[in-house]
């Protein structure tokens, strides 16, 4: 790894610092933008990326992205990641937009892509059901070809933002018969459209997040599928961006950690600080930061490979999600020491402000999902073993 910028990459920096330092306090959430808020800051933040092409920063320039290069979107991250400033995007941008992009006809582009690219249209991601989450394959929900139309029945599970969400990216089985893998179609689905039914999934943290989404004989025209029928599995793996060294994560470890140091310096307890006070706690406050410095650099390691290789990490990335989300449950699990009795207070209904903004409470209860959303560890550690030591299947 080489930790050196290159003259393009330092210069590239030095813009992005730039513009933080100019456009960052538009970040700042207003209390009409509510629940945007956990689609990545406020419109005019996203005004201002978007007129630097930096809300899709890896999208090429023709689509309305950035065109920016591994490395020029790995300091992109890290430098919104060290100002503690958010990435607007969301499933649209990631997910939704490099699939249109890649296999959507010039129509379908023409009618999203503006609306993912100004912020004003929000999607959401329909993978996930009760019987097919790690087995996405198993899904269920059937669509069935009626004239111009196809008719959606069935139930999505886990659905981020579906709630607040215009759009949704469906996965949907179109033939029952064929393997598993096979017979799938990728849908865009109206979430206005009759007979959609969200309902919350309120998470161990008290917020709403997740949905569960209902589908009963919800119409979708023929001209919402993405690429081929029955095609839709191989979609579903794609990704515009090789960029997933997840250096936003490793910052945040990082930053939560510091934050906690902070605190226990200046909590005085009998006219010592916590840390004079409890040499258990400084030592686990240690351990934590040496290991918040191992997750950054895995995220080094996995750019790198990425850049100088032009490949899309395998195993590395397993190891990274795996290590980065067990370390955020440590992180939170010593925060809560840190604080004793103040950790209990949580900012929404514990007026004055509790220390840390009640920041370390909501995470160490957030955290516990950690390793199991976006690929549980337990799949991080067969992808390892298997694709990373070249063990056999069990």
């Amino acid at each position: 790894m080489d930790f050196r910028d290159t003259p393009e990459e330092a210069a590239f920096r030095a813009e992005v610092r730039k513009f933080i330092e100019e456009e960052g306090h538009k970040a700042r959430i207003r209390d009409d933008d509510g629940e945007r808020a956990f689609f990545g800051g406020s419109k005019e933040w996203t005004k201002a990326l978007a007129a630097r092409g930096w809300v899709a920063p890896a999208w090429p320039k023709e689509y309305g992205g950035a065109g920016l290069s591994v490395m020029q979107q790995f300091i992109f991250n890290w430098e919104l990641a060290e100002a503690r400033l958010p990435r607007p995007g969301g499933i649209a941008v990631g997910f939704a937009g490099p699939t249109l992009i890649v296999h959507g006809t010039e129509e379908q582009k023409k009618k999203y892509l503006p609306g993912i690219l100004s912020g004003e249209d929000i999607w959401c991601q329909g993978y996930s059901e009760p019987g097919a989450g790690s087995d996405l394959a198993a899904l269920q929900t059937r669509a069935v070809r009626d004239g111009d139309d196809y008719i959606i029945n069935g139930q999505k599970i886990w659905t981020s933002g579906g709630h607040l969400a215009r759009y949704m990216i469906l996965l949907a089985r179109t033939d029952p018969d064929a393997p598993k893998h096979r017979g799938i179609t990728y849908f865009i689905v109206d979430m206005k459209s009759p007979g959609i039914t969200v309902r919350p999934l309120v998470n161990l943290a008290y917020t709403h997040e997740f949905n569960e989404v209902f589908f009963e004989d919800v119409r979708v025209p023929r001209e919402n599928i993405i690429g081929e029928e029955n095609r839709g599995w191989y979609l579903a793996q794609t990704t515009l961006s090789f960029e997933r060294s997840n250096i936003g994560g490793s910052v945040g470890a990082r930053q939560a950690v510091e934050d906690l140091i902070k605190f226990a310096r200046e909590n005085a307890t009998n006219g010592q600080s916590t840390l004079a006070h409890n040499p258990a706690i400084r030592h686990e406050l240690v351990e934590r930061y040496v290991e918040a410095g191992v997750a950054q650099m895995m995220s080094f390691k996995i750019v790198s490979i990425q850049a100088k290789e032009g490949v899309a990490p395998g195993h590395e990335a397993a190891v990274a999600k795996l290590y980065g989300t067990e370390l955020n449950q440590r992180i939170y699990r010593t925060g809560m020491k840190v604080l004793g009795l103040y950790g209990q207070l949580d900012a929404r209904t514990d007026g004055p402000k509790p220390p840390l903004r009640g920041r370390i409470k909501y995470m160490y209860l957030r955290s516990v999902a950690n390793t199991i959303e976006g690929g549980t560890s337990e799949i991080q550690r067969n992808i390892i073993a298997t694709r990373g030591l070249g063990l056999p299947r069990g």
